[in-house]
């Protein structure tokens, strides 16, 4: 492949990359216009105080996403690099222009608080999701959590908590405590949906299995499922005793009938499973079984 179609590939990525960052912004200010913030729900991190600022002060909404975001772009350039924190400027205008021009789109759920919490927060997650998948991010939260789990004793995911606990004890003097109860849940569905959109619905699974026939288990997985699977001779730590350690990654349809494959053919092996969220490259493709 020469230099020149290399360098319009990567164009082509970085423009396709950008599109779909400007929808994930588009989708979240959509979700939070005509869904959430017309309820009194809110969001989490950056957004969530914007939320609040807005309601406090009477400006627009985009004005404050776009401030408070600020230091946070910042600490994205230094901690991941140029690409994310241009990205994420993309996503950030993207929300911020998305709540102008659909700040006075009617609102699609009233009333009915269970429904406008999972509307709203599947819509805001499956937006700030394509974001992320794509490289950008539309609230910088996570950021500061990441920088601070490296100068404090604590966890990033323990500090992503705290530091939302604090945003909706600040939404609970606007929205009150329910409002603020109502936007921990759709922040809480938002998260998931965002993970689910990161790592695809299918998803991967990684079996590592250490059996007393590994070639049998290895010939069954080839022949019924259609994957290949790896060996890698390892020492037991008790026993010194050497055997195979067979690995094999598989789509999560296929859990099921590798646990039968396993079960049939030694009940007793030891089996270590997780997940995975991307496989590119190798012979990860599936052959013809039939």
């Amino acid at each position: 492949m020469s230099t020149m179609t290399k360098q319009k590939r990567s164009k082509l990525m970085m423009v396709s990359r950008a599109l779909l960052i400007i929808i994930g912004g588009l989708l979240a200010a959509y979700g939070l216009e005509s869904v959430l913030i017309p309820n009194n729900v809110s969001d989490g991190g950056v957004t969530g105080l914007s939320i609040v600022g807005s309601q406090l002060f009477g400006l627009p909404l985009s004005i404050f996403i776009a401030i408070l975001n600020i230091p946070f772009v910042y600490l994205g350039y230094k901690q991941i690099g140029k690409s994310f924190a241009i990205y994420s400027i993309i996503g950030i205008v993207s929300l911020s222009i998305g709540t102008i021009l659909m700040h006075h789109v009617p609102t699609i759920i009233e009333g009915d608080t269970l429904l406008v919490t999972v509307v709203g927060g599947v819509i805001l997650g499956f937006g700030m999701g394509l974001a992320l998948r794509n490289g950008g991010a539309l609230d910088g939260i996570d950021m500061l959590a990441v920088l601070l789990s490296r100068k404090l004793p604590f966890g990033t995911s323990d500090l992503i908590l705290f530091l939302n606990l604090f945003v909706f004890i600040v939404v609970s003097t606007v929205f009150g405590l329910q409002g603020a109860i109502l936007s921990g849940i759709a922040y809480f569905i938002a998260s998931k949906v965002i993970h689910i959109v990161e790592e695809g619905l299918s998803g991967s699974k990684t079996f590592k299995i250490i059996t007393t026939q590994p070639e049998l288990m290895v010939e069954t997985i080839r022949d019924r499922l259609g994957r290949g699977a790896t060996y890698t001779l390892a020492l037991g730590g008790y026993s010194n005793e050497e055997f195979k350690e067979i690995t094999c990654v598989i789509n999560r349809l296929e859990e099921s009938k590798m646990k039968e494959i396993i079960q049939e053919i030694d009940p007793k092996a030891f089996v270590a499973i997780y997940d995975v969220s991307e496989v590119k490259g190798g012979n990860f493709k599936k052959h013809d079984i039939h």
